[in-house]
């Protein structure tokens, strides 16, 4: 099965080039590697231009095409005809070895799948627990595993606000667990939502579909848009067996006041993306959710040194919410 990799890459030379190396090892290596990088510099370039990886391709990215969404159309668009899955991965992510050797044998073991997500093992501790485990409110337990649970869910359990849904699929009123709530079970589950940076897609998806330009540049929750779309048409999931490191590196990362607008703006279009006309309890709970995260955000400039990234985010967050009223984002067909 001929695969190709997109590295879509923004002034992270170095993160990009220690992913590449990875790639290198892997026991299935990629029929072809397409870098598509928005840098405003020619830093990745010279980069690549000094260590040789096979069956590589460089392309930078004109502003016209510069962006997340937009560099991963581009890249759709340069992908060999004889490619039958399409991988992506975010350029500060690490592979274990037989990272796409999991991926593929997915798609074998259920031919229906249209995409096949990787697994992050760096960002969460589980704990092999027996599957009659009753957990404490600061734990979530799934799967015969549990885990220390956000002070932000654990705030929604005590308001009712949790997600009612299992791990990678949306509940009514959005603001759901995502797929980082799987275990590392070495199971393969089945979801509606894929991380974009960690994920694979049969190339016939793209004749139907494409990711939104409506989630410009950074492209918060593009991810969940287009995999919450594609998933109303067949099945997605995640292999827990394909095992990669997330270490979030913090160049080309927006500031803190757009991200927190983002947040809101973004995470409205997803939610009336998967439900267009959501009933009244959905929308209060949505909101309710909303205002507990602006508080907690508020709340961390007195309980963190981080003071000012958590007065620009609660300051984005609460411009993102109240734009809601009077200007929401037109939801692309």
């Amino acid at each position: 099965m001929n695969f190709t990799l997109i590295i879509c890459t923004y002034m992270r030379p170095n993160p990009l080039l220690k992913l590449l190396e990875s790639v290198k090892q892997q026991s299935v290596y990629p029929n072809e590697i397409l870098i598509i990088d928005g840098s405003t510099n020619r830093e990745t370039e010279l980069v690549l231009e000094q260590n040789s990886f096979p069956n590589l391709h460089y392309f930078l990215v004109t502003p016209k095409d510069r962006g997340l969404t937009k560099q991963r159309n581009f890249g759709i668009s340069k992908t060999a005809d004889n490619s039958g899955i399409i991988c992506f991965l975010d350029d500060d992510t690490i592979l274990e070895p037989n990272y796409f050797e999991e991926l593929l044998k997915t798609y074998t073991i259920y031919p229906e799948a249209l995409g096949v997500g990787g697994y992050i093992t760096n960002e969460v501790e589980w704990q092999k627990t027996t599957t009659d485990y009753k957990p404490s409110i600061n734990e979530f337990f799934y799967d015969g595993w549990k885990r220390k649970d956000g002070s932000r869910f654990v705030m929604r359990k005590k308001l009712g606000l949790d997600a009612d849904t299992q791990p990678g699929f949306l509940p009514e009123f959005s603001n759901g667990r995502s797929i980082g709530f799987l275990p590392p079970s070495g199971k393969i589950y089945q979801v509606e939502q894929l991380m974009g940076g960690v994920s694979s897609f049969r190339k016939s998806v793209f004749e139907s579909f494409k990711f939104s330009t409506y989630f410009e540049g950074y492209g918060l929750y593009e991810d969940a848009d287009f995999t919450l779309r594609l998933s109303k048409t067949g099945k997605l999931f995640v292999n827990t067996n394909a095992r990669l490191a997330h270490y979030h590196d913090e160049s080309g990362r927006p500031n803190k006041y757009h991200y927190g607008k983002m947040v809101v703006r973004n995470g409205w279009y997803v939610w009336r993306v998967k439900f267009p006309n959501p009933s009244i309890t959905a929308k209060v709970k949505w909101n309710a959710i909303v205002l507990l995260l602006i508080f907690i955000r508020f709340s961390n400039i007195f309980t963190t040194n981080k003071r000012q990234e958590s007065f620009t985010e609660f300051l984005g967050r609460v411009i993102g919410w109240f734009s809601l009223f009077f200007n929401q984002p037109k939801i692309e067909s």
